[in-house]
């Protein structure tokens, strides 16, 4: 960089206290590293990079990762490996470049998963993409993806390609003995194909995004239309339910994991924003939880009172910031899913896995009378305008909670009271 730039030494402190300019861009280069820097935008990303001039003379730039995803640390050691080859005479971004005309798909896919993962690629709200995308990304891409179409070139697939490989999932040709780890056998079925094409069709728009292919070649493909066959409770199972909570906690059911069910019953969270809650972030008085991290970042969520009885009923245990403790260590109660099925056993209720708590919600909110938009809302969906930047609970939301709570809660009631009181054993007389 010209005198003019700034130089430090590249440190997580120095990185932090690095400010965002006003307009365009600003670089930080390193003190040590020469040619490695970072560089921010107004918006506050802040990337490592690395500048170097090849053989010929011409300056070349590189991004290494998106501070945050990887770290100080991690991006020094890139730099050095890149500024290596340099030395050597190589010239690793005319390597990519000349990598990216022809790149099968699998090759792609590994692009994007490694740059993902570094943080460079930015998905929904411009936020890199979640850890847990990626890994349903992966789980399609090894699966079903690149057994079909890995050996094509990238930008000479067709939309008729792409459609034929949806419907060969659809159809389940990649379907094949499962390894160990969760899960059954990957069945394919039309919910994956048009997952995978859905996976696949983003990877092409971020690779056209970055210069990788000219063209997305297989813009305007057709993804299936899931008959999405939402699996409800109706008000008769969520009685039954009831009951069969009532019989479950007097028959010795873990008292955590009944409540973690109770939760999700009447307040239609994720699983996981429900199980790993933790005590802090609940704020009764106000009647919200403030989730900082869930599958659309952070958010601020109802919680109406019957839940939060289940809430704060919950016993603290000393070193352990969950609402759900584990009973050993210091993580979060992980055994709510296999409780669930015990229940739903007993109540005769077939089909259902917890997220069917979370459609059971939205759908008694329709039947109160609320809107889609407000049902939206209230289940944390991700809104499609633009970015809620103030953190704020509308009233009317809050009565909408409240109220579909409460008539789940009765429902639940209403079972838990039909089953039959245990008998006193009758006084015996002296």
């Amino acid at each position: 960089g010209g005198s003019n730039m700034p130089t430090a030494k590249l440190n997580k402190r120095n990185v932090d206290a690095f400010a965002p300019p006003k307009d365009k861009q600003a670089v930080l280069w390193d003190s040590e590293i020469r040619g490695f820097g970072l560089r921010a935008l107004p918006s506050g990303l802040k990337t490592f990079i690395v500048q170097y001039r090849n053989i010929e003379g011409i300056k070349r730039r590189i991004n290494l990762g998106r501070y945050g995803v990887i770290t100080t640390e991690q991006a020094r050691d890139l730099a050095k490996i890149k500024l290596g080859e340099v030395a050597g005479g190589q010239d690793p971004a005319e390597a990519i470049h000349q990598a990216r005309s022809g790149m099968t798909v699998a090759e792609i896919c590994d692009w994007y998963l490694v740059e993902a993962r570094a943080g460079n690629i930015l998905g929904r709200k411009n936020r890199p993409i979640k850890a847990s995308s990626l890994a349903m990304d992966e789980s399609r891409i090894n699966t079903h993806i690149k057994p079909i179409l890995g050996h094509r070139m990238a930008k000479r697939l067709t939309i008729a390609d792409v459609e034929q490989m949806q419907a060969d999932v659809r159809d389940g040709k990649t379907a094949k003995a499962r390894g160990k780890g969760r899960g059954g056998r990957p069945a394919g079925g039309p919910g994956v194909a048009s997952r995978c094409l859905g996976s696949l069709q983003a990877i092409l728009g971020h690779a056209k995004h970055k210069g990788l292919i000219a063209e997305h070649p297989t813009r305007g493909a057709k993804k299936l239309a899931i008959n999405k066959k939402t699996r409800r409770l109706s008000t008769a199972e969520l009685v039954a339910f009831g009951k069969a909570i009532a019989y479950a906690e007097r028959n010795g059911e873990n008292p955590t994991a009944l409540a973690v069910v109770r939760t999700l019953a009447l307040t239609g969270y994720r699983r996981e924003e429900a199980q790993s809650m933790k005590r802090a972030w609940v704020h009764a008085e106000g009647g919200f939880v403030s989730f900082p991290d869930t599958k659309t970042d952070a958010q601020v969520r109802s919680i109406g009172p019957e839940a939060l009885k289940v809430v704060l009923a919950q016993p603290e245990i000393v070193g352990n910031p969950y609402v759900f403790p584990s009973m050993t260590g210091a993580g979060a109660y992980q055994a709510a899913p296999a409780c669930f099925r015990r229940v739903c056993q007993w109540a005769g209720i077939e089909g259902a896995t917890l997220h069917t708590l979370r459609h059971t919600f939205g759908s008694i909110a329709g039947e109160l009378g609320f809107t889609e938009l407000t049902i939206r809302a209230m289940l944390g969906h991700a809104s499609q305008n633009v970015t809620q930047d103030y953190i704020h609970i509308d009233e009317a939301l809050k009565l909408a909670v409240r109220k579909t709570s409460d008539e789940i809660a009765r429902l639940l009631a209403e079972g838990a009271a039909s089953l039959r009181p245990v008998r006193q054993a009758a006084a015996v007389e002296i």
